[in-house]
Parts: C-alpha cells; sequence; structure tokens
C-alpha cells in the first residue's frame, strides 16, 4: 500500500489544529553556555529586560540581553555553580530591594540583604531597582539648603536639598572625605543618609562604617556595599539598589542624602559586563548606552513638589579622574548630567589645603537658591577674590617689586585660604562659618601673620560664643546678618583684638 504525500500532510495538519500546548515551556529554559558570570539561556521566549531568573542551587540572574536564539542573563552568585545543560526558570518579577526604616543602621549588600552579622533586616515591603524618574509636574525647584558643615562648599558651591552635586578628582585628594563629612553633618537635621560603596576593599567599607559609628551617624544611615570582591553584575546594581531604598523615603516626604562613591568603578563594572554579553565596544571600549547608564539613575534624585509630599533625594555622585582630566569620556557623561561639580586639586591638596577644591573649577548650577542669606551676605564676592588672588600669585612669581594694592589682594587671598582650610570629621556650624567669612571679608585677618590666622579664627569664635552668644544664635535662628547684629559683631571683634593685643 503506496502512502500518498497529500494525504501525510493532510494527517499532520489535522492533527495540529487539534494540539493543545499542555506546558508553558517559555518559562523554562536550558543553559547554553556558561562563564565569567554569563549565562547563556534557551528557551525563554517570554523573559523581560531586567527579570529575576532562578538558576540550581538558589543562585539568581538577571536578563541584560534580549536576543533572537537566547537570553544573555548576569549571574548574580557564583558561576562555577552553574553549568551547561542546567534548567533555568522564570520568576515573572524584576529585580527588587527590600525598603523601609528598619533598613537603617545597618550594612546590606547590592541585593539588600544584611552583611553587618546583625541578624536580617524584617521589612514587608520591596522595590524594583529600575523605575522611570518622577517628571517635570511632581518636580519643584530646590530651594532648601543641604549644609554640607565644609566652609568651602556651603560658601562657594552650595548644594540644596534635591540636586545632584558631582564630587570629581584624582584619586587620595579627599573625596570620600568630603562625603562622608556631609553625613555626619546631617545629625539633627532630619535628613536620612544612604552610602553607596562601589567597588572599594571591605577594609575600607568597614572602616567609613566605624568612622559613622564613632560620630552616632549610623542612626540616621544606611550603606550599600558592593566591594571590589564581589562580581561585576553586583556592582552593577548596587546604586539602583541605594536610590530605590531612598525613594521610598522621599515618597514619605522625607529628605534623603546619596552618595555613589564612586561611579566610575560603576561603569567600569557595566563596560565588564557589556563586553561579557557581546555588545559593541564604543570610546574608551565603553559601550554606546553607558551615557543612558549614569542619567537614568542621577534623574531620580529630585526635590518633590508640596502635593506629592515635598520629600527629596540629595545626589552626591564621585568621579574619579586620571591625572586632573576632566574632558574624559565618563567625567564630561557625569558633569553634563549633574547641577554643578566640586573639583578636587592634587596640586592642592600636596600643598597642604584641604579641602583641596579648586574655586575656578568647581560650580554649583543652583548656586544662591540653595543659600542661607546669611552665607550669601559673607561669601557673596569670595570666588572673585580667590579668582584675583590666584591671578595675581602667578604674576607675583616672576616680579619682586609689587605695589600697595597686588600685596594687599595676596594677603587678603592667603587669609581667606585659611578660613576654607577644615580638617576631617570637623564640619562647622552655619553660624560659625558666617562669623569666620565676616572676618575675612571685613580684613581683620590680612594684617596677621599665616600661620597665625586659623589661631585667632578659634579664639575670635571661642570669644564671640561666650560673650556675646546672642549674636551668633541670632544668626543661626534668622539666617541672616541684620545691620544691628553686622554693627555689634564688629564691636565684638574689635574687643576681642583690643583685649589680645
Amino acid at each position: 500500500m503506496k502512502i500518498k504525500t497529500n494525504e501525510i500532510s493532510a494527517l499532520i495538519k489535522e492533527q495540529i489544529k487539534h494540539y493543545e500546548h499542555k506546558v508553558e515551556s517559555n518559562d523554562v529554559g536550558t543553559v547554553i553556555s556558561v562563564g565569567d558570570g554569563i549565562a547563556l539561556v534557551y528557551g525563554l521566549d517570554q523573559a523581560m529586560l531586567g527579570e529575576l531568573l532562578l538558576f540550581p542551587n538558589d543562585i539568581y540572574g538577571m536578563v541584560m540581553n534580549l536576543e533572537a536564539e537566547h537570553v544573555g542573563v548576569v549571574l548574580l552568585g557564583d558561576d562555577t555553580l552553574v553549568k551547561e545543560g542546567d534548567t533555568v526558570k522564570r520568576t515573572k518579577t524584576v529585580m527588587e530591594v527590600p525598603v523601609g526604616d528598619n533598613m537603617l543602621g545597618r550594612v546590606v549588600n547590592a541585593l539588600g540583604q544584611p552583611i553587618d552579622g546583625l541578624g536580617e533586616i524584617k521589612t514587608n515591603k520591596t522595590r524594583p531597582i529600575e523605575r522611570i524618574a518622577p517628571g517635570v509636574i511632581k518636580r519643584k525647584s530646590v530651594d532648601t539648603p543641604l549644609e554640607t558643615g565644609i566652609t568651602a562648599i556651603d560658601a562657594m558651591t552650595p548644594i540644596g536639598r534635591g540636586q545632584r552635586e558631582l564630587i570629581i578628582g584624582d584619586r587620595q585628594t579627599g573625596k570620600t572625605a568630603i562625603a562622608i563629612d556631609s553625613i555626619i553633618n546631617q545629625k539633627g537635621k532630619d535628613v536620612i543618609c544612604i552610602y553607596v560603596a562601589i567597588g572599594q576593599k571591605n577594609s575600607t567599607v568597614a572602616q567609613i562604617v566605624d568612622k559613622l559609628k564613632e560620630f552616632n551617624a549610623m542612626d540616621y544611615t544606611l550603606v550599600v556595599a558592593a566591594t571590589a570582591s564581589e562580581p561585576a553584575p553586583l556592582l552593577y546594581v548596587a546604586p539602583y539598589a541605594g536610590v530605590a531604598i531612598a525613594e521610598e523615603w522621599m515618597e514619605q516626604g522625607k529628605d534623603v542624602l546619596i552618595i555613589y562613591d564612586d561611579l566610575s568603578k560603576h561603569a567600569v563594572a557595566y563596560r565588564t559586563l557589556s563586553l561579557l554579553l557581546k555588545r559593541s565596544p564604543g570610546r574608551e571600549a565603553y559601550p554606546g548606552d553607558v551615557f543612558y547608564l549614569h542619567s537614568r539613575l542621577l534623574e531620580r534624585a529630585c526635590k518633590l513638589s508640596p502635593e506629592f509630599g515635598g520629600g527629596s533625594i540629595t545626589a552626591l555622585p564621585i568621579i574619579e579622574t586620571q591625572s586632573g582630566d576632566i574632558s574624559a569620556y565618563i567625567p564630561t557623561n557625569v558633569i553634563s548630567i549633574t547641577d554643578g561639580q566640586i573639583f578636587l586639586q592634587t596640586d592642592l591638596f600636596n600643598a597642604g589645603q584641604r579641602p583641596a577644591i579648586d574655586s575656578g573649577l568647581s560650580v554649583s548650577r543652583v548656586g544662591g537658591a540653595a543659600q542661607f542669606k546669611a552665607t550669601k551676605q559673607v561669601a557673596r564676592s569670595l570666588k572673585i577674590e580667590l579668582a584675583s588672588f590666584n591671578e595675581m600669585k602667578s604674576f607675583a612669581q616672576f616680579g619682586s617689586d609689587l605695589d600697595a594694592s597686588t600685596v594687599s589682594i595676596l594677603k587678603h587671598g592667603e587669609a581667606l585660604l585659611q578660613v576654607l582650610r577644615q580638617d576631617q570629621y570637623k564640619p562647622r556650624s552655619l553660624d560659625r562659618q558666617v562669623f569666620e567669612l565676616f572676618m575675612a571679608k571685613e580684613k581683620y585677618l590680612d594684617n596677621l601673620e599665616i600661620d597665625k590666622v586659623r589661631p585667632t579664627l578659634e579664639e575670635a569664635y571661642k570669644y564671640v560664643s561666650t560673650s556675646h552668644a546672642n549674636l551668633l544664635k541670632s544668626i543661626n535662628d534668622n539666617k541672616e546678618i541684620s545691620a544691628e547684629v553686622e554693627e555689634q559683631l564688629k564691636t565684638a571683634i574689635n574687643d576681642f583684638f583690643e583685649i589680645n593685643k
């Protein structure tokens, strides 16, 4: 008996017509290759970008590439426990982290799991790490200062609640020191702090946590740590996890300060993942979307308008430069995303000027809107005076015979630099900053020997805070210097110099 081909095709067509799909086969896939923290999985047709997948041995992975034949997955655990042929299941949920007040005072990894040995964190809410930033309608312009306690920053490049201010400079110039001092200064100011450590040594993170505990700053701080010993996917996820936790508090109407230390290492981790996922390299071997990597992160920092709770996230991203080159790819990217930058210079640092802030290259694009009136009154001409000083200083190197006005500018500039000097872990209160800048502005310090300026400022502040405490209280309470207070301050300072002749 001969079987005709048209009968076979008719039979197959009939079977296909009545076929019912019993198993959701596209929810289960198979590992076709694994290595360097990357797995290629076949068969997950319905997988979403950013979705968590469950591998054997309770290892999770996150989908980062959706391709025609397979999906590219970054593993959030030990890739040696995953092998070819393993079955992979969809979780149908995107990457999430736990959020809530119980996170405060803890050290967690990029997945929000505690790593400080203080037991589990009891939270009943999670948030996806990726989210679209609030739109223009939900935002309010930045108008409330976020006091760092660092005179050079609060006077010249003020930071407002809801602003994004970049801290940029070479390694070992005091970038992290500025961030930690800013956290310490938030004590009693009703600001929650999040410190995201990306690609740092475990010992460095431990030292920072110990220092924060020493100043009782861990009470209002959360540390998210993705250290250098961890796989690149966790370094990539860490800042998004940090800002997702921050958004929970912002939506409750609270103010949050978040520090990303540092985004250079974050970009390198993303470059590593991208190259392993066979994405095309572009400038400096970074993938084409590396700008979007940081813009979608930093755009989530904002100040919400009162009808949406009025909370804020202030972001202080840190970028490390090579030999002061701020025109490199990642520095220029982040400069264009942020609302200003604090540039730290190696030469200033080595010359003993700490914090080593370059007043010429540092800028705040929010500026006076995020500054108390008192600070504005005493610091208005500060940048111009420092610029004149730096210009004159370079000329003075070539001339021995200087006229009186040049000598005056040089002396005043030297005194200003002394006023802006500050030790680490010693943030200054508003009244102290204003008082010291007032003395410099009124030229009380210009005729002193350089090494006498700082001791004189210390003693003068001590004298005024004991003998004329009402003046400093007025500055702290009213946030401005009235004409009456100005006259009384001058009298008090003159009295101090009379006593200490």
